[in-house]
Parts: C-alpha cells; sequence; structure tokens
C-alpha cells in the first residue's frame, strides 16, 4: 500500500471508530510497523488532519472533520481517469468535452505527487472497434430523460420492420459500439431497449411520463435479474 493509500485508509478507520484507536491497532490493520504509524500520524497532523492522541493511549479524529474534496487515492485518480478516457472516446459530443475536462481539472488540482498518475498513466480505455452512428442526438434524450419527458419514435427493428412507439426513456446505455435507451414502451407495455442508430425519427412530447427515473430503473432492474442472460441483440426493440 502506498504511503498516500494509507494516509487516507487512517483516516477513514479513525473516523468510523466510536473510541480511541492505538497505534498498534492501526499497524496490524494496515500491516506496518509502529514506527511507520508514528510517522503517518505526523504526517496527517502536519497537514492539519485534527488526530488527536498520543502513543499508548491511542487515536481519534475530532468529530466535524471531513476530507477536502478531490482528496483521492492512486487508485481512485485511476479508476477516474480510466472512465474518463472511455467516454471521451465513447460518449457523444458533450460528454467527450466534460470527460476531457474532467481529466484537465483533475490534473490542474490534485497534489503534485499525484500528477504522474495521469501525466504518465499506465491504464488505458482503447476502443477499437468503430462506434456505429447514432440517428438521434444522445443530448436530446438525455435531457428528455432528466425532464421525464415521454417520447414519440420511429424505430426500425432487427428484421427492418418499421414501429411508432411511445416511450418513456430513464436510460441511456453506453455500450462498445452502440447506444441503448432503456424505455418503458406504452404499445408493448413493458421495458425495451431500441438502439439509437435504429431511431428513425424522434419527437420529444409535452406529457410527462407519471413516475420516476429512480422506480423505472428499479423496476427494469428488477426485471432484468429474472433473465437467464442480459439481452442480447436479437432481444432488441
Amino acid at each position: 500500500m502506498s504511503a498516500t493509500s494509507r494516509l487516507f485508509s487512517i483516516i477513514q478507520t479513525l473516523r468510523a471508530a466510536k473510541k480511541p484507536i492505538t497505534a498498534r491497532q492501526l499497524c496490524v490493520q494496515l500491516e506496518v510497523s509502529l514506527r511507520t504509524i508514528y510517522r503517518d500520524i505526523a504526517e496527517l497532523q502536519a497537514q492539519n488532519v485534527p488526530v488527536e492522541g498520543e502513543a499508548g493511549i491511542g487515536y481519534v479524529l475530532r468529530k466535524g472533520y471531513d476530507m477536502p474534496p478531490l482528496m483521492l487515492t492512486p487508485d481512485e485518480l485511476e479508476a477516474a481517469l480510466l472512465g474518463a478516457q472511455w467516454v471521451a472516446e465513447r460518449g457523444d459530443t458533450k460528454l467527450a468535452d466534460g470527460a476531457n475536462n474532467l481529466i484537465a481539472k483533475l490534473n490542474d488540482v490534485i497534489p503534485r505527487h499525484l500528477k504522474p498518475f495521469i501525466e504518465s498513466s499506465v491504464v488505458a480505455a482503447p476502443c477499437l472497434k468503430p462506434a456505429i452512428p447514432d440517428n438521434v442526438d444522445p443530448e436530446r434524450l438525455r435531457e428528455a430523460m432528466r425532464l421525464r419527458k415521454k417520447i414519440e419514435i420511429e424505430y426500425v427493428d432487427g428484421a427492418d420492420r418499421i414501429s411508432k412507439r411511445i416511450i418513456w426513456p430513464f436510460m441511456l446505455a453506453y455500450l462498445e459500439t452502440a447506444k441503448l435507451v432503456v424505455a418503458w414502451c406504452e404499445k408493448r407495455k413493458g421495458f425495451r431497449h431500441f438502439r439509437t442508430d435504429r431511431i428513425m425519427n424522434m419527437n420529444v412530447l409535452d406529457e410527462k411520463f407519471p413516475t420516476t427515473t429512480d422506480k423505472l430503473k428499479l423496476e427494469w432492474w428488477e426485471k432484468e435479474k429474472e433473465k437467464p442472460r442480459f439481452y442480447a441483440k436479437d432481444e432488441l426493440s
């Protein structure tokens, strides 16, 4: 475990504890020496983290302390970087811009010792297959979902059959090469998945659907768990 990760672990342990934690307890938990724990405690106190106590008695974290925003561990930083890299490659224009801006902002605000995790990153999310172009604007879809607006679509399924639907969209899923609108379909009276490259026309209606996106997502997920496997290409609407 790196020194940075260890400092975070000490803070989290002290925050969760209901009584003082001794240095020996910390060294057993973190698998380091007592000398290392004493040095880490001194380092935290030097950074104005309100760790109180002394060797042999135990340490507590003063109530009300919150870690400053973006105090990330190396693993957390690489996780954020990996996700942002994928979105920059596979997201629509607005999301891709947002992902690149996120990486730049992270590099601006993280401590100097963490900058190599971005500037000389050892993780990557390469996209080897070309993305299928959308027929509709994903940004409009996301906005309709946030506003809980019904959408009228003209859709072409895998067998080239054309149908008109009114749907309650609540999630836009980004797959390796395609995007799926997950929605309640009024025509089928059930949950369906619509590929954005097969939506020929889309009209956002003024009418809102009569439930929340969170409730729809929960109901959909319960239905998905009942399936022997997740939807395949031939299961798309």
